[in-house]
């Protein structure tokens, strides 16, 4: 995107009346960035973006533009690695009639518990687990639809492929595998609306948007989330934990995709939006619907945290990680606490933050934690490596634990 990014960047910059110097220093960045943008670098952080959209009031979307891909390698191992989990998802069509389905009756109970003892493996950071049994589950999804031609068992079957199709594309979000991903949770929202089940719908649209974030698809992603919450608002009296904990879900994506886009009264309204939710939950709530993954007032404060990165006040991060009561793990005691992947991305918030607050040390203390408690979600994260890059800069020399850390994000200091 490097020609057209830079003829954005430079119209935008032109219509403020700044020179790049000047936007330099509204942006707090170096002069050096804004160069390399103008003169049609493409090797541009997002965050780099962010920064300077907020200097020139305009969304991060208003910045970017689609350019010449990259030529893919020819010894990308995933091409192999995923090749049966492509096959599972992508079936072959062809002209001539589908042969109706034989064999013994599916059992849709074994089918739902494969489901949640992937999901179990995935919050354990079991990722090749996960990669060697999705292809079985899924056909087993498939044939279970494609048994049942009507009624109530149909439609049982279409709620768990739906789930089954979440979960490989959460896990192919992971793995930076996105129209893979885009494939099976677009599936997942069209079995769930074919069976009648709005919230699992609605979990699977959660899924779609953080997909959306991680490709830099801000408006998509806010415009969804909200349309979302709108269909599925929880009524005053009577809602049940697993609709507040969805549509809470839904405003926390919603508000991720508005503090990244550059729209922050739009991301403080959602935020406050995620915490009515949180409260009527009142505690951590194991939301079933997506994923069994945790929802409620730790949730909440988490997430917010990374508005306050992005705007570039590290040093709120650190103050509100070290003073709210909701981070605090002693309370955790008593409203619960975050889901195995909230955590871990609550402390990778904090290493950066604690980076740019100059503690290097501390921040490579979180980073060293994280990659031993759960090394391959950790080796996934972008911004770990990123944070690998800013502690190195800081340092003369490297001890042997961070040489190891910083190998296995594949960052060569």
């Amino acid at each position: 995107m490097s020609d057209e990014l830079a003829q954005n960047l430079r119209r935008y910059r032109r219509a403020k009346g700044l020179s790049q110097e000047q936007l330099a220093h509204r942006a707090s960045l170096s002069v050096g960035p804004i160069r390399k943008i103008e003169q049609g670098d493409d090797g541009v952080r997002m965050e780099t973006l962010h920064a300077i959209a907020r200097a020139l009031g305009v969304k991060t979307s208003d910045l970017m533009a689609a350019g010449t891909p990259e030529p893919v390698k020819h010894d990308d191992p995933n091409s192999l690695n995923l090749r049966e989990l492509r096959i599972a998802l992508t079936p072959v069509i062809s002209l001539a009639p589908v042969a109706a389905p034989v064999g013994e009756e599916p059992d849709l109970r074994r089918l739902r518990r494969m489901t949640r003892d992937n999901n179990v493996l995935y919050f354990e950071d079991s990722y090749k687990s996960i990669a060697a049994d999705l292809p079985a589950l899924i056909r087993a999804a498939n044939e279970a639809v494609a048994y049942y031609g009507s009624g109530e068992e149909q439609a049982q079957a279409l709620v768990a492929r739906s789930q089954a199709l979440q979960l490989a594309g959460k896990y192919l979000t992971q793995i930076r595998q996105y129209d893979l991903a885009h494939g099976a949770i677009r599936e997942a929202i069209a079995d769930a609306k074919a069976a009648g089940d709005h919230l699992v719908a609605a979990s699977a649209v959660g899924g779609m948007c953080w997909m959306l974030m991680r490709t830099d698809r801000f408006d998509e992603a806010e415009d969804v989330a909200v349309a979302t919450m709108d269909l599925i608002e929880p009524k005053i009296s009577g809602a049940t934990p697993d609709q507040y904990a969805t549509w809470g879900g839904l405003a926390m994506e919603a508000a991720a995709a508005a503090a990244r886009n550059n729209r922050p009264n739009e991301a403080k309204e959602l935020r406050k939006a995620t915490k009515t939710a949180a409260a009527a939950v009142g505690a951590s709530h194991k939301n079933l619907l997506r994923h069994w993954s945790m929802f409620g007032p730790v949730t909440a404060s988490m997430k917010a945290l990374e508005d306050y990165m992005l705007a570039g006040d590290a040093r709120a991060v650190v103050r509100k990680a070290e003073e709210e009561e909701n981070l605090q793990e002693k309370s955790w005691k008593r409203i619960g606490g975050p889901s195995t992947n909230d955590g871990n991305r609550f402390r990778l918030d904090l290493a950066r933050a604690r980076v740019r607050t100059g503690d290097p040390s501390a921040a490579m203390e979180e980073l060293a934690h994280l990659d031993a408690i759960a090394p391959e979600w950790f080796r996934h994260q972008g911004s770990a490596a990123i944070t690998f890059e800013e502690i190195a800069k800081k340092r003369r020399t490297l001890t042997a634990e961070m040489r190891e850390v910083g190998a296995h994000l594949g960052v060569f200091a």
